[in-house]
């Protein structure tokens, strides 16, 4: 039987040091603050800088996240621009203890939807753990059609995270796929209650790499099943995520953990520290809403 991978999942990142190599000890300290409150993590995808480090890199972050992980499950996310790179990392992933992979569409180049069932065929082939399809149009320029969907579903693919940023797309993916026990996660909390109440089973949240504790009582709340007191709270994680979204939200992720007491790193380059103007007007607008 599948593990029912549900709850909040936050796509954890990844720390750096100012040379911007990895930083094992500063990961671990991250996922132990998290774990507390979350159900599960997903690594190495957009948060997590996946696209910005090596393959080896790459490994060496999983695996540091797999052993610190206590009783949450890992999605690794093995993503990449070739298949060749996916499938050894989807294959890493499951040898060093993850519970499931996921990736997103090979990226840069445009691909017509037989090649990419081809992609995924050969990612779940490789491994016998279970293998989420990441749909994420904006970043990989490949979306993934709700009957390439249903193919893969009826394939072997275990789930998708849907990054789309669009409710009518995830409604068209639960339309197309009726494989009993295909699980559908929608990775944004914007959306967060009318994906779960559409049957979602999961949140990948970015907001959850900071403020895991609201994210938990979101959830907790929404499984009580009282629908004005989770509408309430959905509309405080928007506003927390307005904040967020001051600055390039992964820069902005470093700079909240650490207004919280956090030694997350530094984000690689290209990427940089928010400016001390944006990070006094964060700061402000989180204490403003009783976040701090």
């Amino acid at each position: 039987m599948v593990h029912q991978f549900s709850g909040i999942i936050p796509p954890v990142i990844t720390c750096f040091d100012k040379e911007g190599r990895f930083d094992p000890a500063r990961q671990r300290e991250i996922v132990r603050f998290l774990a507390p409150h979350v159900q599960g993590f997903y690594p190495c995808g957009t948060y997590g800088s996946g696209p910005l480090m090596s393959v080896e890199e790459r490994k060496k972050v999983a695996e540091t996240i797999i052993k610190e992980k206590g009783n949450t499950f890992v999605i690794v996310h093995v993503g990449a621009a070739s298949t060749v790179d996916a499938v050894d990392l989807a294959k890493h992933a499951e040898a060093a203890g993850a519970d499931a992979v996921g990736a997103i569409p090979p990226y840069y180049y445009r691909y017509p939807q037989d090649a990419l069932l081809d992609h995924y065929r050969a990612l779940i082939k490789a491994v016998r753990i279970p293998v989420f399809l990441y749909n994420n149009p904006e970043v990989s320029g490949n979306p993934i059609t709700p009957d390439t969907l249903r193919i893969l579903a009826d394939e072997g693919l275990t789930g998708v995270k849907d990054s789309a940023f669009d409710l009518v797309n995830l409604y068209l993916y639960m339309n197309k796929v009726k494989k009993s026990g295909f699980q559908f996660i929608v990775g944004t909390e914007a959306i967060a209650q009318p994906a779960l109440d559409a049957g979602a089973c999961g949140v990948i949240a970015g907001l959850a790499n900071v403020f895991p504790e609201l994210l938990t009582d979101f959830w907790q709340t929404w499984k009580a099943g009282n629908p004005q007191k989770t509408a309430q709270k959905q509309l405080r994680i928007v506003e927390a995520r307005a904040v967020m979204k001051l600055g390039p939200t992964i820069t902005m992720t470093y700079a909240v953990l650490r207004m919280r007491g956090m030694d997350p790193g530094f984000p690689r380059s290209p990427w940089k520290d928010i400016p001390q103007d944006l990070y006094a007007k964060a700061e402000k607008e989180l204490r403003g809403l009783g976040l701090l």
